[in-house]
């Protein structure tokens, strides 16, 4: 019973997050979704598509159940299933990461927690099934988390998911980031 439990939060956690993740786009132009916006180029349609990605090897693959299309190459040292090149369309990253968490879905859907599965590059390769979903909604978490940040640097849109959302009094929000950097300021003499 409580496996059952278990499975379903985990299952509820990682479907919000991913609609969270997938909500930051909502409203931004094609360049917005796509610029780099961090020293290292991270983007927010590159982070849909890594998760898109992470999600068809690791809730596919590591279990036997190999995703149906073709996978771009991951982790290579040019990182490229972290962004998105000019011929890859919004429409077709947002439709490779639904269908992606749809066989992820259907995985967490059939199989049971202690479901074996390897992962050839993990230092302990052999994992079970609920290990591997705490590590994808982990990483799901951690990459929404860089969305919200990233979509705050180009519009100021703060919130964790759509319905959730802040709205921004600019000058408030003026007025309590000049008390932080004042505070920081003293604290550190200068």
């Amino acid at each position: 019973m409580i496996d059952d439990f278990a499975k379903e939060y985990l299952h509820d956690q990682l479907r919000f997050t991913r609609r969270a993740l997938v909500w930051k786009l909502d409203g931004l132009g094609e360049y917005d979704v796509r610029r780099p916006l961090t020293a290292t180029g991270t983007n927010l349609l590159g982070l849909v598509k890594h998760r898109a990605t992470s999600e068809a090897r690791y809730l596919g693959e590591i279990f036997g159940r190999p995703f149906p299309e073709a996978l771009p190459r991951w982790q290579d040292a040019d990182g490229s299933d972290l962004w998105v090149t000019e011929d890859e369309s919004r429409e077709q990253i947002l439709g490779f990461y639904r269908r992606a968490w749809e066989h992820a879905d259907a995985t967490i859907e059939a199989l049971p927690l202690d479901a074996p599965g390897h992962v050839p590059w993990w230092p302990r390769p052999d994992v079970k099934l609920f290990g591997v979903i705490v590590h994808v909604l982990n990483d799901t978490t951690r990459h929404a988390g860089h969305a919200d940040i990233l979509r705050e640097q180009l519009d100021g849109r703060t919130g964790v998911a759509a319905g959730y959302e802040e709205q921004a009094d600019a000058a408030a929000r003026e007025a309590h980031w000049a008390r932080i950097e004042r505070a920081a300021r003293l604290h550190s003499g200068q």
